[in-house]
């Protein structure tokens, strides 16, 4: 059965996918986005298909629309946006997470929240599992994102109970892919176009720092299966790649694929960032019978292409 779906942050890499795969499925999509960090680009091949529709909006201002589903992806994601504009960025948290609630609320729809893996901050428990409260610097230079989506989860929860709002609560680590924006800040995609361009690597910190990165088509398959299960299950539910790199190995495999010659060089490492993350995914294995199966070399490359076609000036690549 078809269903009319609403995605904010619709044009970001993840986003864009996500409509595609929706798409796929038979559903109608309402793609939502301000272009803060997503691009018009990531969504241009979809423009003349009959069940796609756009919408150039910002979630921080109420919307009005009649939907089954609401995929609420919309906040930026790397610390170099999100601490760009920090009272921005806690808005379209919160106030964000408000609207598309009261929304799914008015037309008894279905709502699922892409949390994060930041709400437990820089952990005292490894691997983290959806049970641990975090360790979370609520007045540090991330905290407009680490709280912002905290509070956010605060707000599905309490919609849940007061008002009985059918809700879904992922929590997502690290994810990579093409069509992530070349210039977000965030480790995956620097050391790509670091290596690309023969520049040199930069490693915030000493490197000994690890990171689970789980390819964007797995994880977008999770959302999805999250999505479609019964009004039992609102999570919160780990989303990740168990495997766990340190963020010198992950610039050492990334030269290796690319072929560069580009050296490490180390700076200090930034106020909160965090020293371990790899996510406990019992529960989705368990109830989404979910799990990874890119391996990180395997996403690399394709990611990699991606970025080698962008900086050649391809155009279709970013449409895969």
């Amino acid at each position: 059965m078809s269903r009319r779906i609403l995605i904010t942050g619709g044009a970001g890499f993840l986003g864009s996918y996500l409509s595609e795969q929706l798409l796929a499925q038979g559903n109608e999509i309402l793609c939502v986005d301000n272009f803060l960090t997503g691009t018009r680009s990531n969504i241009e091949h979809l423009a003349g298909h009959p069940r796609f529709q756009f919408m150039r909006h910002d979630v921080s201002v109420p919307l009005y629309a009649e939907v089954d589903e609401i995929y609420n992806l919309a906040c930026p994601a790397s610390p170099v946006h999100y601490q760009h504009d920090p009272m921005q960025t806690t808005k379209t948290s919160v106030i964000g997470a408000i609207n598309m609630l009261e929304l799914a609320d008015r037309m008894k729809a279905k709502v699922l929240q892409s949390s994060t893996s930041e709400v437990y901050g820089d952990p005292l428990v490894h691997p983290q599992r959806e049970s641990y409260w975090g360790n979370v610097n609520p007045i540090g230079i991330r905290a407009c994102y680490d709280e912002g989506k905290r509070c956010a989860e605060t707000l599905f929860f309490d919609y849940h109970r007061q008002y009985k709002v059918a809700i879904k609560v992922v929590r997502i680590f690290n994810t990579y892919g093409p069509r992530m924006h070349p210039q977000d800040g965030r480790v995956v995609s620097n050391f790509i176009m670091q290596a690309l361009r023969g520049e040199t690597i930069t490693i915030f910190g000493d490197g000994l720092q690890t990171r689970s990165f789980c390819y964007r088509d797995d994880l977008v398959e999770a959302m999805i299966r999250m999505m479609a299960t019964d009004g039992e299950v609102i999570g919160p539910v780990n989303i990740g790649n168990p495997g766990e790199f340190t963020i010198r190995a992950l610039a050492e495999m990334v030269i290796d694929l690319t072929g560069s010659h580009s050296k490490i060089v180390y700076y200090p490492r930034p106020q909160d960032d965090p020293m371990q993350r790899r996510p406990d995914i019992s529960k989705a294995r368990e109830i989404l019978r979910w799990e990874p199966r890119v391996p990180l070399r395997e996403g690399l490359v394709k990611t990699i292409d991606y970025f080698a076609g962008l900086l050649s000036g391809g155009h279709a690549i970013a449409a895969e």
